[in-house]
């Protein structure tokens, strides 16, 4: 593709939040400006290109090397994000009633009267299922993925879920000591959707006995089979992992209350459900932990620092070489381009027969099967 002339780019950050967003945002910032380029960040992911007056004068607004001196190390973005702000269906009330509309024709006039050259989109599935149909209607826009949940398959990585990793062995590690102190069983509930990722590698790293994961749904009998066992060999305490969309093997996955209007369905509730069921069946005490919206926060850890600075310098590059509706990926060693289409085919999922679930049972870690 041949280069195009770029004077002035827009950055924005959708979904939910995570650790390495500032990364992508200092490293655009910077490298765009040593290209001469202009760079405006758009708040609260497409609500900033919704309405050029939302939050305003904090809202869209000029980013400079200095406004991203310091931000490396810090959580969460300091343009806001939002996971309710799909321009195709987009909630308004209407004579004290919601209904959805699409304002993507918005989306797009606002783009323009930016002045806006090119757009960098950093985001998780639905925010690339997004840009693409963007994309369609004629912006320029090259994606950046982010998830904790790590369930993108077009790359090898998303920044994130390294930090959301660390921080889930994290409570283990202190869930053990407590467990130890009282001969408890504890049970870690975390995030990760439909995918078992951040359940599955945080009980690896922490020692746990069992874990539970969407992948491989789970019966009772074997968890509790683990717990008698390790008890009776003299070890009255067990960590069990549980991930968010867990299930069990006759059962749905547990959400909070109905889907509501132009929300994503809301997982809850897996812990507590299997402590409930667990209980009977045990003589010691349970205890239920949900590490919840902790995994998102926090200092990045230094793999979603370099890969969030490697995603966003890449995303610059791919925006002087003309390739836009492309999102950059990790395909280690190296970062590339491929299509935003392709990048949102395929989701990641654990595989129950793969080596990381084969390593783990090895070491004895039960799957709530046999």
């Amino acid at each position: 593709m041949a280069a195009v002339s770029i004077r002035r780019i827009g950055i924005m950050t959708g979904g939910g939040d995570c650790p390495g967003l500032n990364a992508v945002i200092r490293a655009v910032v910077l490298k765009a400006h040593a290209r001469g380029w202009e760079v405006i960040g758009i708040e609260d992911a497409t609500n900033g290109l919704i309405d050029l007056d939302y939050k305003a004068p904090r809202g869209n607004r000029p980013l400079g090397p200095d406004d991203v001196d310091d931000i490396l190390t810090r959580g969460g973005t300091i343009l806001g994000t939002s996971n309710r702000s799909d321009p195709f269906e987009y909630v308004v009330k209407k004579d004290g009633e919601q209904e959805v509309i699409d304002v993507s024709d918005r989306v797009v006039a606002n783009y323009h009267a930016l002045g806006l050259d090119a757009l960098v989109s950093v985001g998780g599935d639905g925010s690339m299922r997004i840009a693409h149909r963007l994309a369609d209607k004629g912006m320029r826009i090259v994606g950046v993925p982010k998830t904790i949940d790590q369930d993108l398959g077009a790359t090898d990585y998303t920044f994130g879920f390294n930090t959301a990793v660390q921080t889930a062995t994290d409570a283990i590690d202190r869930l053990r000591d407590t467990a130890i102190s009282h001969d408890r069983v504890m049970i870690l509930e975390v995030m990760g959707r439909n995918a078992g990722w951040i359940a599955l590698c945080a009980a690896l790293a922490g020692g746990a006995h069992v874990c539970l994961i969407p992948e491989i749904p789970y019966r009772l009998e074997p968890v509790v089979g683990t717990i008698r066992r390790r008890r009776e060999s003299g070890h009255p305490f067990s960590i069990i992992v549980i991930a968010e969309g867990a299930r069990p093997a006759d059962g749905q996955q547990s959400f909070e209350g109905p889907r509501k209007l132009g929300a994503m369905p809301k997982l809850f509730g897996a812990g507590y459900r299997l402590g409930e069921a667990l209980q009977p069946h045990l003589v010691l005490d349970l205890r239920v932990t949900v590490l919840g919206h902790i995994q998102r926060g926090g200092s990045p850890t230094q793999f979603d620092r370099i890969l969030g600075t490697r995603f966003g310098t890449a995303a610059v590059d791919a925006i002087a070489e003309g390739k836009f509706g492309h999102m950059v990926a990790l395909r280690t060693p190296d970062i590339i381009t491929i299509p935003i289409e392709q990048a949102c085919a395929n989701e990641r999922r654990v595989d129950p027969t793969g080596q990381l679930v084969q390593a783990a049972r090895d070491v004895g870690i039960c799957f709530g099967q046999g």
